[in-house]
């Protein structure tokens, strides 16, 4: 009977052991808690990574944990990246929608926290920017993480609030993408688990 019961409890684990083993580790992920639950002009979040495979590109997702009451429907971000041998950040200004046109906030819910990721692109014309990716240029994507090395990422939001209120984490997910080539096109990608069908919220406010 123990053996029995011992090959039953696998069997019902087997399941999770199989998803687990299909979802793709990044190649770097951390998040910050924002003191307070409100991210304040001068609090700047720093992500620093080493770099060793130039060969290839590497997608960037914004992470943000958010509450119901958070007041717009899309955040603005300075994205400061210090390489290799650089003294000083080259910042580059980007925003990320966080609700529909029709005011639904994007992303999964649970009560009334929000959790959301959104993967910054190249912007051209071979791809639309949607709700699901962020435009970068194309200059800067094509130069992203192309010397081996130490990287530095700093963020800081861009919004005319010098307190932002009911953001609770932010952070950063890195993964390894396609092949460099001489003139690389990102592919556009629907990002996985993004369900843009949530609670109605206030009407979006940029």
């Amino acid at each position: 009977m123990k053996i029995l019961s011992r090959v039953a409890s696998f069997l019902l684990l087997l399941p999770l052991f199989l998803i687990g083993g299909c979802v793709q580790s990044p190649y770097f992920q951390k998040t910050y808690d924002i003191p307070g639950n409100k991210w304040k002009l001068d609090y700047h979040p720093s992500f620093v990574l080493d770099i060793e495979d130039t060969t290839i590109h590497y997608n960037i997702s914004f992470l943000i944990r958010h509450t119901n009451n958070y007041p717009y429907s899309n955040i603005w971000l300075k994205l400061g990246i210090k390489g290799p041998g650089d003294t000083t950040f080259t910042n580059t200004r980007v925003e990320v929608p966080l609700a529909t046109p029709q005011g639904q906030w994007l992303g999964t819910g649970m009560g009334e926290i929000y959790e959301q990721r959104r993967m910054i692109v190249v912007d051209h014309n071979a791809i639309p920017v949607t709700l699901d990716l962020v435009s970068l240029s194309e200059n800067s994507y094509n130069n992203l993480f192309s010397k081996k090395g130490r990287y530095e990422i700093r963020l800081e939001h861009n919004m005319r609030d010098n307190m932002l209120p009911d953001v609770l984490q932010v952070g950063l997910r890195i993964e390894k993408s396609s092949k460099r080539s001489n003139d690389v096109k990102q592919p556009a990608v629907k990002l996985p688990g993004t369900d843009t069908s949530a609670t109605s919220v206030r009407p979006p406010v940029s």
